[in-house]
């Protein structure tokens, strides 16, 4: 079937002359909305166990979490290459000559051909672009920045700790480096309409950004957002999966066409998911999204506004 976006897949193949496979790390950072220097009780909707697969854990060292990793890849594509990627909290907070050690750790662990560091926004000091902009020269490098909401008035009220243009520095400056820029964004927040949502694909297609993930609001046991669902469930929208996959394809409607697109949906682990469950894995979503794309007849960037 003809992909009609920018695939992330095929952005590796053409990257790399073999299959390359991300593993999720958890190096031991804690988050600034966490600690008390920005905010504490971190994001409303947040609970970083739905990030971590059951290798990613802190009482093993980001070797012995790769390697385990590589075992776990490995067994289906024997020659895989492999990138580092700092998933959990926020990857680039902290001492300049802790992240450091950090990164260069996970680069020589054997087939390991690159890093991406998930982070926030405000946690990107110039000291550490500096060093960026050096290792990108040598690796594949990329930083991806969780922007979430475009719209301050949700910012405040996920507790997310920073602004829209925060983001907007951040991207800027880390693109000025030469450095691959990626963004997250939560679809379904409460208080955004579709039209809301709609609006950040036009935004975002105005950033120098290099790759998207595109997740829908889930309720995690465990948050404040949670919580507030069960008192006012009338203030949230959860979508039904087929009213999502026509959100994403309006979305990507308007994207820049060559934005890449790393993901559509999150998936939590059951135990901890309250809602919405579709039954669907990433990859079967995915499938329905190629289809309905060629159903409708549509593709990435068709109403896109250059």
């Amino acid at each position: 079937m003809q992909i009609r976006y920018s695939d992330y897949a095929h952005y590796l193949a053409e990257l790399f002359p073999f299959k390359v496979q991300k593993i999720s790390i958890n190096a031991g950072f804690t988050c600034p909305n966490r600690d008390g220097s920005i905010g504490v009780g971190g994001c409303t909707y947040c609970n970083n166990q739905t990030f971590n697969p059951e290798y990613c854990k802190t009482d093993r060292s980001i070797t012995q979490q790769l390697e385990e990793g590589k075992l776990f890849f490995s067994r289906k594509y024997p020659q895989m290459k492999y990138l580092a990627y700092f998933q959990a909290y926020t990857n680039s907070y902290g001492r300049l000559d802790e992240l450091i050690k950090k990164y260069e750790e996970a680069l020589a662990v054997e087939d390991v051909v690159g890093i991406v560091i998930g982070t926030r926004p405000d946690c990107m000091p110039k000291e550490l672009l500096d060093y960026l902009e050096g290792l990108n020269k040598r690796t594949f490098l990329c930083v991806e920045y969780g922007v979430e909401s475009i719209y301050e008035d949700t910012l405040v009220r996920i507790n997310r700790g920073h602004s829209y243009p925060t983001s907007i520095r951040a991207i800027q400056q880390t693109a000025e480096r030469g450095i691959d820029v990626g963004a997250h964004l939560i679809l379904g927040l409460p208080g955004e309409s579709k039209e809301m949502m709609l609006h950040e694909a036009d935004e975002l297609s105005k950033l120098p950004i290099k790759t998207l993930k595109l997740h829908q609001l889930q309720l995690i046991r465990g948050t404040r957002m949670a919580h507030e669902y069960e008192q006012h469930p009338e203030n949230f929208h959860l979508f039904s999966a087929d009213e999502y996959v026509e959100l994403i394809i309006d979305f990507i409607e308007r994207l820049r066409p060559d934005i890449i697109l790393d993901r559509f949906v999150s998936q939590s682990p059951k135990s901890l998911l309250i809602a919405p469950d579709w039954g669907l894995k990433n990859f079967e979503f995915t499938e329905k999204i190629k289809r309905r794309l060629v159903e409708r007849d549509t593709w990435q960037g068709k109403c896109y506004n250059f």
